[in-house]
């Protein structure tokens, strides 16, 4: 079975040095477990749904999926400060929603979609790597919601992490460190192999 990951940075797997972020801990898992699972992560940093929409196709054609797991939303949740506005606008981001399960419909009917995790305000607003970037909870909440709808409406899994990534799970505000990259690869590990 043939897994796809795709997603960004916190799918990459930033800040956890000792496996390399929850979607090589699952490779990792699926790989000792003897199973016939092949896990691809395909997390780009900084990518938005805009940017995972023009590779999906490429990604999949080549690797021909039996799941697509979706964990992305967090960086189109950015206010950019000098354009008074989100990185990617709300009507956008739910046009890329739909978008993306078409693409992905045509490779597998077997797609999760990942919630997205709370940030800490103090720390991201705005980011010190780029004072022109902010990410607020109330704005990553928005977005959570609209996920977790449109996999309502169209009888997909969502895979929620409301609670479970904490402050003390961030290593920047931003990106799970290492334990928070454990409690995600836990949720996950959990639900794809009920779902299978």
């Amino acid at each position: 079975m043939n897994i796809l990951i795709l997603g960004d940075s916190i799918t990459w797997g930033a800040y956890d040095p000792e496996q390399g972020g929850w979607a090589n801990r699952l490779r990792n898992y699926f790989e000792t477990q003897n199973n016939d699972f092949i896990v691809y992560n395909l997390g780009v940093s900084n990518d938005t749904t805009t940017e995972v929409l023009n590779r999906i196709e490429v990604e999949a054609k080549s690797r021909k999926p039996d799941l697509i797991i979706f964990a992305i939303g967090t960086n189109d949740a950015q206010f950019i400060h000098s354009k008074n506005s989100l990185r990617t606008s709300f009507d956008k981001f739910q046009e890329n929603l739909a978008k993306l399960l078409f693409i992905a419909k045509t490779f597998t009917n077997k797609i999760i979609f990942v919630g997205l995790t709370q940030v800490d305000e103090s720390r991201t607003t705005p980011i010190p790597w780029n004072l022109d970037i902010s990410f607020t909870n109330e704005t990553i909440e928005r977005l959570d919601s609209a996920i977790e709808k449109f996999c309502k409406n169209n009888g997909l899994i969502f895979v929620s992490m409301n609670n479970i990534i904490l402050n003390d799970d961030l290593s920047d505000g931003l990106h799970p460190n290492t334990t928070g990259h454990i409690k995600i690869f836990n949720r996950m590990k959990s639900e794809i192999e009920s779902s299978l």
